[in-house]
């Protein structure tokens, strides 16, 4: 069955179908389960879960911003050998859905948010200026549940039921993996939590140069004061009001900070930074992995952007 794009995007219960659907995977010429994950952070997961018995790979290179990724031919190749597609799903990987069209033979499809339930996109995004191809963009709501590390024991359950409908013989080994690896989340939300306390609540301000951190926020107890760009894509653009806006929310809020991600053009955070006085702080990894430290897997790119934020964050007194 080859699967259809533009079901996956139309709900979760289709999305549930294109895993249920699919088969045992055929094995590849090295005997390993052959794993394509859309971006470097569901790889790793992928990783964390299959241990030696698949060999993962990713489509989105590290250091891309996939809502501005433009696909290349091949791409399309890379999915035709997968065994196992793993997509995040809540409209994140618009791109794939050309590349899926043209690639060959069948694969089986893991949602990782699937189970899960998405914050709705909220009405006044709609009075953003898109980038093209963006008019449509994340309708299903915010896709970024991977900055919840509870919300990720669900990818995790996700990707070991996935792993063992293809591969069934490695049910144990998925089984053991995706129960260590969900201890290490729960420790890391612990961690977490331990750390955020030390902020005072009153400080607890975010502003983000792209709605990517609403699940971060509400795990932690920190307030949204507003984004550079009132979407849930770093692909649209915000009006002259929308700015103005955001100029007083922070002085309102005495937010001290904007943060913006790895891949995000510091343009508009600065002119804001110098209008209100909030520093801006750069290299937030919010959509990648690195190769290498500082974040060169999903517990490493937790802990290094919260030790980011709260440094910005820490009254200078401390």
């Amino acid at each position: 069955m080859k699967v259809n794009f533009s079901s996956i995007f139309a709900t979760l219960a289709a999305l549930a179908l294109s895993l249920s659907a699919c088969g045992t995977a055929a094995p590849a010429p090295s005997g390993k389960l052959q794993v394509l994950a859309s971006s470097t952070i569901l790889a790793d997961l992928a990783r964390q879960v299959a241990g030696d018995r698949a060999e993962v790979s990713t489509l989105l290179p590290v250091g891309t911003d996939p809502h501005a990724y433009e696909a290349v031919p091949s791409d399309v190749a890379k999915i035709a050998a997968s065994q196992v597609l793993l997509i995040n799903g809540l409209e994140y990987e618009h791109f794939l859905e050309s590349l899926l069209e043209n690639a060959d033979g069948e694969r089986l499809t893991i949602i990782a948010t699937q189970g899960l339930t998405p914050h709705e996109m909220e009405e006044e995004h709609e009075a953003g200026e898109h980038a093209e191809g963006e008019e449509h963009a994340h309708e299903a709501g915010d896709p970024h549940m991977w900055l919840d590390p509870n919300l990720v024991i669900t990818y995790i359950e996700n990707i070991r039921a996935g792993l063992t409908q293809a591969d069934p013989a490695g049910a144990e080994t998925y089984r053991a993996n995706a129960q260590a690896y969900t201890a290490e989340l729960k420790e890391l939300d612990v961690w977490i939590s331990a750390q955020v306390s030390g902020i005072p609540a009153e400080r607890r301000l975010l502003v983000t140069n792209h709605e990517a951190m609403g699940y971060f926020a509400e795990r932690y107890g920190f307030t949204i004061v507003g984004a550079v760009i009132p979407s849930l894509s770093s692909g649209a653009a915000p009006s002259a009001q929308q700015m103005t806006e955001l100029v007083n929310q922070i002085n309102a809020s005495g937010a001290p900070a904007i943060f913006l991600g790895e891949v995000e053009n510091p343009n508009l955070a600065a002119q804001i930074g110098q209008e209100t006085g909030a520093t801006v702080v750069q290299g937030l990894y919010l959509e990648t992995l690195t190769n290498g430290e500082p974040a060169g897997n999903y517990l490493a790119l937790m802990k290094y952007n919260v030790e980011l934020i709260l440094n910005a964050l820490r009254p200078e007194t401390q």
